[in-house]
């Protein structure tokens, strides 16, 4: 027997229980009456065994939240100054456009380092700094950690963040020439790089969409709307849950917009619903 196939016997059908539907047609004529355990499969005139096609069964509809094109629109309106901090001093806006290809992606890489836990006022500001000195992988290796703590000061963490620059610094000069990883799975093997700063370093550095980049923001405010199935606690939960049914023309999009949101209304602490275009088709402002 097929593996997964029903067993014969008592004049059950091949294809009971199966979850599969067979093509009638390509029924061979003895079809009806099941085999005998341990018997051979029928044979057709030329010597070859009679197949017997399946197609899966259409799947139902996939899951979406409720309104949330709707929701997402709103969203949309309530961004279009952009005046928010990640507009103005976000990880787009700190590293050097002008720089060589490999030194801009090399900067977009530290300032995401830079941004964990870290206003984005502080990252800016620190990245001026730093860059104000000649932001390169030479530079930061040449520096001692002493200083570079000095001109990083007072990002969050700022201590475990200049033993991963400088280890990452490192890596990224001996194994791949000064550039960084063009890859997740690399990225993410780095000291001090998690999944959001991988999925945002693709799509800044290497203008490449991997994946939906969850921060705090994104992660309060998707459950907040109820944009996943069920509550997630950790943000790597909620980017799964997101890619799941969130078409892929918008992944590219979502990290900024709900990033300035958050910042703007919905705050994680006391929310500003009354503002919010969405108070009407919002779970958590009928709660409030």
């Amino acid at each position: 027997l097929a593996p997964g196939a029903p067993r014969a016997g008592g004049g059950s059908s091949l294809v009971a229980n199966s979850g599969l539907r067979a093509h009638a047609s390509l029924l061979p004529p003895s079809a009806s009456r099941a085999p005998s355990a341990g018997s051979a499969p029928k044979r057709s005139r030329r010597g070859k065994s009679s197949a017997i096609a399946y197609e899966p069964e259409p799947p139902g509809p996939k899951w979406e939240p409720e309104n949330w094109r709707q929701q997402l629109e709103r969203i949309r309106e309530m961004r279009r100054a952009r005046d928010a901090p990640v507009d103005e001093m976000g990880v787009e806006k700190c590293y050097d456009s002008s720089a060589p290809p490999q030194v801009m992606r090399y900067q977009v890489l530290l300032s995401l380092m830079l941004s964990s836990q870290t206003k984005d006022q502080v990252t800016s500001a620190a990245m001026l700094r730093l860059r104000q000195r000649g932001l390169t992988v030479d530079s930061i290796l040449q520096m001692d950690d002493v200083t570079l703590g000095q001109i990083i000061y007072p990002v969050g963490f700022w201590r475990n963040k200049v033993k991963y620059i400088k280890q990452t610094t490192a890596i990224l000069k001996q194994k791949y020439g000064g550039d960084i990883p063009s890859t997740v799975e690399e990225l993410v093997k780095l000291p001090g790089v998690g999944p959001k700063m991988a999925h945002l370093a693709m799509n800044i550095a290497w203008n490449s969409v991997s994946g939906i980049a969850v921060d705090t923001h994104v992660h309060r405010i998707t459950n907040r709307l109820k944009w996943v199935k069920k509550e997630t606690r950790y943000p790597e939960e909620t980017r799964v849950a997101l890619e799941d049914w969130l078409p892929r023309d918008l992944w590219r999009e979502i990290n900024w917009l709900l990033v300035g949101f958050g910042q703007q209304t919905c705050l994680p602490v006391n929310p500003r619903c009354k503002e919010c275009l969405n108070q009407d088709i919002c779970p958590a402002a009928k709660r409030r």
